[in-house]
């Protein structure tokens, strides 16, 4: 708008009709959130003796417990900043909370404004001490403040506070495919990030028209910049609240298994590996089980002696993968590590990684101008007998041992020749800028694999015309690419049966008359978040195994299409195809976490039955446990009788 583009969106509006739109949607959503939390979720907090409480709800002996910890914890680390001659109105950083404050010097008539920033290593919700060790009670740091202000402020009048939030713009412009030194270029951007401009200004329940006033004025924002809540700041941030000892409130726990093929600890991965490809589903199956061991193994191993791996966002708490990567290098391998600087909201922490990595003496490269790497790659060259052979990981999620006990992923490990070979061919991409433009079994962006899928789903229409079986299911945490959409939108009139798990947005209608009356989209949101990408195309066959799996890291979205490095593999094995159909079916027939996108784009939960089955998330974690043990007691038996004593013959 600002930059006063007349061009229209794909819907007809200009830049300022969408701000307007976008305000009242976000202003919808508002209203849901304040509806819920006072109609849902506090009642049932309190049904369960939690009690997040006011300060004019706390006794005597509570507020004296919240004093004292704000002597003790709070008071030492406040900065009050005030706003006068000698004193500029202060950078307020993003996301951050912050009290406004309106004061007066004794016997003087002017106001002066104080900022407050709220600490953001102290919990916003302060529990308190009860007799009743089954009794919760928890007060807002920010109300804890608010009621100490005197100590902040001593001998001045203290006559307004208002609590807001400010958002910064993070999209800075930069012409990165001009950029002579990416590493420079995204570490200026993360520092003018900290002065970028306020899109969004915060306020809660009946601010001080001056103080509201003084912030605009300062942070010089227009009216559809502000945004007024009716219920306190403090209840956007609940994070202290689930950490109190209620199992029973929480989900039960669950320890990613083993996968059957690796639970002998004896047993060399890459043996195991040259005998089969394994594929990994995580939570269900453990990350640090398959993954950080291929990579163990492969840094201790000394016929390893080369290792290249792609890294996006990774875990700060466990540093295997750094650590290994590290070690490697220092035992004399050859390590590449592509790190993506661009990884939004991580480019911080990348840099630092990335520096670290380069001072150990493993080749770093920074991604592509203009382009990110968003594919989930790990290649392992090891010395066998006289030639060298490659192993392969091929993942749908990020290199991130945390975020793999929540995050629904896929994995392939392999030693299939023609995929690691394009694997290595794809590193040669990223690293020698190579413009090869096929490759023998791998779709990649942005090379083929938006032609490659679009002729999929024509193939498909083809197929449907012919009446040979025809159908699509893709599993995606986004679908918006005009041309996919399109494509889709012909193979339902052609008559393909569509089914589209889609976790996030769709910019794709269903079940539109003449249209789209061949396509269903749903959303599953449930205990783990659903990541992992699929792609299933019937091609005709009789037997639904038969048709053509794929998984990898790219949604359908113009950004992953053209603008990121993406990484499609084929699932050609059996059992991995027979557990691929099971885990979509699965999905597609839930009616505990499934929500359905109705033909006017909007969601309605299914309601489960009597003889409904577990949600698909806890089905999967039976299923998983049960083919573990199953395994493990196959294995105990064969180790017992491999190792039972023969009867001595009679003499």
């Amino acid at each position: 708008m600002e930059a006063a583009l007349s061009k229209y969106s794909l819907d007809g509006l200009t830049p300022e009709e969408q701000l307007v739109k976008i305000n009242q949607e976000v202003r919808k959503l508002d209203k849901e959130v304040e509806k819920f939390l006072k109609t849902d979720l506090l009642p049932e907090l309190k049904n369960e003796n939690i009690h997040l409480l006011s300060w004019k709800d706390l006794s005597p002996g509570e507020k004296r417990q919240a004093n004292n910890f704000f002597k003790k914890n709070v008071f030492p680390v406040l900065t009050p900043m005030a706003v006068d001659q000698g004193h500029p109105f202060p950078l307020i950083s993003s996301m951050s909370f912050s009290l406004a404050v309106s004061l007066k010097q004794p016997k003087e008539s002017k106001k002066l404004f104080a900022r407050i920033k709220v600490p953001e290593n102290l919990p916003m919700w302060k529990k308190l001490k009860s007799k009743d060790p089954n009794e919760h009670k928890f007060v807002s740091l920010i109300e804890i403040i608010i009621n100490n202000l005197k100590y902040l402020f001593p001998h001045m009048r203290i006559l307004n506070v208002m609590t807001f939030r400010i958002t910064r713009n993070i999209n800075i412009e930069t012409q990165d495919e001009e950029a002579e030194d990416l590493l420079e270029m995204i570490s200026e951007e993360l520092k003018q990030r900290k002065f970028a401009e306020v899109v969004r200004l915060e306020h809660g329940p009946k601010p001080n028209p001056w103080l509201l006033n003084f912030l605009i004025d300062e942070l010089e924002l227009e009216d559809h910049h502000v945004y007024s809540s009716n219920i306190p700041l403090e209840f956007k941030n609940l994070d202290t609240v689930p950490s109190i000892n209620k199992p029973e409130l929480r989900y039960r726990a669950w320890s990613p298994l083993v996968p059957s093929a690796l639970q002998d600890d004896d047993l060399s991965i890459f043996n195991v590996l040259r005998k089969q490809s394994l594929m990994v589903h995580h939570p269900y199956e453990s990350f640090s089980a398959s993954v950080e061991r291929f990579l163990e193994e492969a840094t201790n191993d000394p016929k390893v002696v080369a290792i290249k791996m792609t890294l996006y966002r990774t875990s700060d708490k466990r540093r295997n993968i750094i650590d290994n990567l590290l070690k490697a290098a220092d035992l004399g391998k050859q390590v590449v590590c592509v790190i993506e600087l661009q990884a939004r909201l991580d480019e911080a922490k990348n840099i630092y990684r990335a520096q670290e990595l380069e001072n150990a003496g493993v080749h770093v490269v920074y991604g592509m101008a203009g382009i990110k790497t968003h594919c989930k790659l790990l290649l392992v060259a090891r010395k066998e007998q006289d030639q060298f052979n490659l192993y392969s990981h091929i993942g749908t999620g990020n290199y991130n041992s945390e975020t793999a006990k929540l995050y629904t992923d896929l994995g392939l490990l392999t030693c299939n020749r023609d995929i690691c070979m394009d694997v290595a061919e794809i590193f040669h991409f990223l690293t020698g800028r190579s413009l090869k433009s096929d490759y023998r079994k791998l779709l990649v962006a942005p090379v083929n694999l938006k032609d490659q899928m679009i002729d999929f789903i024509f193939r498909e229409a083809q197929n449907a015309k012919k009446g040979r079986p025809a159908e699509i299911i893709a599993k995606v945490n986004g679908l918006q690419d005009p041309d996919v959409i399109e494509a889709l939108y012909k193979a339902s009139q052609a008559g393909v049966s569509v089914h589209l798990i889609v976790r996030g947005f769709s910019c794709l209608k269903p079940k539109v008359k003449g249209l789209s009356d061949n396509i269903r989209v749903y959303s599953i949101i449930g205990r783990f978040l659903e990541h992992s990408r699929v792609f299933y195309f019937r091609n005709a066959a009789e037997d639904p195994l038969d048709g053509e799996f794929y998984m990898g890291s790219a949604d359908c979205m113009f950004r992953n299409l053209a603008r990121r490095v993406e990484v499609v593999t084929p699932i050609e094995d059996l059992p991995h195809r027979r557990h691929l159909w099971h885990f979509l079916q699965s999905l597609m027939k839930d009616h505990w976490l499934v929500w359905d996108m109705a033909s006017d784009g909007r969601y309605r939960q299914r309601r489960p039955r009597r003889t409904s089955p577990p949600d698909v998330h806890e089905l999967l974690m039976q299923e998983s446990f049960s083919a573990a043990q199953s395994s493990y007691e196959r294995r105990s038996d064969s180790k017992t009788k491999n190792t039972s004593k023969k009867p001595s013959k009679k003499k």
